[in-house]
């Protein structure tokens, strides 16, 4: 039974002589060899090729040479999944083209374009040794890559709830508020406290409420859009950024967290907890963030006021809302589109 391919390897190149190297200099290393003559051949390649293979592009070919191939695999992501090494161009008998050249590929190079540039004249017997290495320089490459990006996002997430941290959620708030700014679009924000969670910290212990926030959380999300954006604040504190939503959008999303988190009991140590929230919402309208959570915080507070279980805007001018909720009854215009 023959040995598995240790890689793949797929070579681009319209120069018949560099393509019968490759076929004698791979042909006894167990190295899956694939040969392409134009940019398309290899587009078409790449659903069969494995992560972790190599793809080694002739720098003499013109769609290479414009960077229109290099573009593509990098749109499709292969160059995420494969190393890409280019050979040198052949030699120009111009000194100024040849430094040209030389420049824009150490350039691509130094911007993570291609992974290694390999010399036409690499002799026979060390051309597995620099596809080995071209290899490996990727692995590494990827996994210092992957190591940065989960780091990255351990950094902004919330250690207990996985949602973001108070500084993610904020900076996320920074960077809509100038898309608002830019493109004139909505954004609301819901600032959501947990009625007298300090009484059940107390009753139930740290750890059957950290439990307790954590589902909350879960439930949160669910009822979110992909690109809604929810964050913890403070203990029982939460934060959810609403791109494109109006005021009265993000007062029926309110309405439904009420009822869909909060009138579902939470079952803890075999007993039926049933918890409670207020809400405040308040509306971009491209002012600075620092302006919309000061309005945000003073309107929860006025929320808290009114007892546990409430729900208020900012806006007092939402049609058909009544900010003042009676026996927790909410009155939303029946005009409101669903969120």
């Amino acid at each position: 039974m023959p040995e598995k391919p240790r890689y793949q390897v797929l070579v681009l190149s319209e120069d018949e002589t560099l393509r019968e190297l490759m076929r004698i200099v791979l042909r006894s290393q167990e190295i899956s060899l694939e040969m392409a003559k134009d940019a398309t051949e290899v587009l078409s390649y790449l659903p069969r090729l494995r992560a972790g293979s190599v793809i080694l592009l002739d720098g003499g070919v013109r769609a290479v040479e414009s960077g229109q191939l290099l573009a593509a695999l990098q749109e499709a992501g292969a160059a995420q999944r494969s190393a890409v090494g280019v050979i040198g161009a052949p030699v120009s008998d111009e000194e100024d083209v040849q430094e040209s050249a030389t420049a824009m590929w150490s350039r691509r190079l130094r911007e993570g374009v291609v992974d290694d540039i390999l010399s036409r004249d690499t002799i026979r017997q060390q051309w597995p040794l620099r596809l080995g290495a071209l290899r490996r320089i990727h692995l590494l490459r990827s996994e210092l890559v992957h190591l940065r990006d989960s780091t990255l996002l351990q950094a902004e997430r919330d250690r207990l709830t996985g949602t973001m941290n108070r500084d993610a959620i904020l900076s996320i708030l920074f960077r809509e508020t100038d898309r608002v700014q830019r493109m004139n679009h909505g954004l609301c924000v819901i600032l959501m406290d947990i009625d007298d969670f300090g009484h059940w910290n107390s009753e139930l212990g740290i750890e059957a409420c950290d439990d307790l926030l954590r589902r909350v959380a879960q439930r949160i999300q669910s009822l979110l859009r992909s690109y809604d954006m929810l964050g913890r604040l403070g203990d029982d504190e939460f934060l959810i950024a609403l791109p494109g939503c109006s005021n009265v959008n993000a007062v029926l999303l309110a309405e439904r967290l009420r009822t869909d988190i909060f009138d579902l009991p939470f079952e803890v140590g075999g007993r039926s907890i049933r918890l409670s929230a207020c809400f405040a919402i308040a509306e971009s309208k491209g002012r600075s963030p620092v302006v919309v959570l000061r309005e945000a915080e003073q309107t929860l507070q006025e929320a808290r006021m009114r007892g546990p279980d409430h729900i208020r805007s900012a806006n007092r001018n939402t049609r058909g809302w009544d900010a003042e909720a009676v026996s927790g009854t909410r009155m939303i215009s029946a005009e409101a589109t669903q969120h």
